[in-house]
């Protein structure tokens, strides 16, 4: 076969190529850009109380400023968004660690570490509401066995968003342990031997080696947990709707109560666009972050 032709087939096949995957392409692109654009429509309407809409310009936008409950939902998110990815990349690197030395930890035990992520989050919210109610729950009832004072939990103002940082830390850290997990079991033995030859302390060897190469890994894992957790709705939702007041009540839960509670549908819009803002400019800065702590 000349060059001609081989090249001739070769195109043909990229062609046929394009044309079997086209119609997926085109559905998913379709399926992705729709509610985006139909949202940022919303973001410029405003609808009247009998459903009467008309064009708004930027009045949502503008309202996000002097709007004391959007500052604060703003706040609740960032609050969370802090204190829950700080305990989960805590807690996962050491859950990483803990699994990546125990090798004769029984399959089982490994299996029950990495559960909590696998549970879906209205059934972790449920039962934590069981174990941490303020009558009845297990919560209060261990620290009354210790001589401590009960706790209101998700029922307190100054608690409640604590709380819900260690329930959402509870479900996702075995996710994060098993990305850095994964990190640890690809790092070269070599600089391992090399330290125990140098006779250097297990601190030092995580201290001066480990975390250094894990840092790519550990951006990573906060990168994939940034995106959910700027997103703060189920856990919250179904524990405490955004209360006790407006307490927990993050920019995913009041965007929700503004469009469906209230259905001012624009204005609901121009905060989830803002929200996405958020998300996006979170992870383009972890991404610039990643690179600068990438091996050289």
């Amino acid at each position: 076969m000349s060059d001609a032709a081989a090249t001739l087939t070769q195109d043909r096949q990229k062609l046929e190529m394009s044309a079997l995957s086209a119609p997926a392409v085109i559905f998913t692109v379709a399926m992705i850009a729709f509610p985006v654009v139909y949202t940022i429509w919303l973001g410029f309407q405003t609808f009247s109380s009998t459903g009467k809409q008309s064009f708004a310009g930027l009045a949502n936008y503008s309202k996000l400023i002097s709007d004391y409950e959007f500052w604060h939902g703003l706040w609740v998110t960032v609050a969370l968004f802090v204190l829950s990815l700080v305990l989960q990349l805590v807690f996962g690197v050491w859950l990483a660690l803990v699994l990546f030395h125990a090798k004769r930890l029984p399959g089982i035990v490994r299996s029950l570490f990495i559960s909590p992520f696998m549970m879906p989050p209205v059934v972790a919210g449920m039962m934590w509401l069981v174990i941490l109610d303020p009558s009845l729950g297990a919560a209060n009832y261990i620290l009354q066995s210790f001589g401590l004072p009960p706790s209101d939990w998700l029922a307190s103002p100054t608690w409640v968003i604590p709380t819900v940082a260690l329930i959402d830390s509870w479900q996702w850290t075995p996710y994060v342990a098993l990305i850095v997990l994964g990190g640890l079991q690809s790092l070269p033995p070599s600089v391992y031997e090399a330290a125990q030859i140098d006779g250097a302390s297990p601190f030092k060897t995580f201290q001066r080696i480990t975390l250094p190469l894990l840092l790519p890994t550990i951006v990573t894992a906060a990168i994939l947990r940034s995106v959910d957790l700027l997103r703060f709705f189920d856990i919250i939702y179904i524990t405490t709707q955004g209360g006790p007041g407006n307490a927990s009540n993050t920019l995913n839960i009041y965007g929700f109560r503004v469009g469906f509670e209230f259905f001012n549908i624009g204005y609901a819009s121009a905060l989830m666009l803002t929200l996405t803002a958020i998300v996006f400019g979170a992870v383009l800065a972890f991404n610039r972050l990643r690179g600068a702590v990438a091996w050289s």
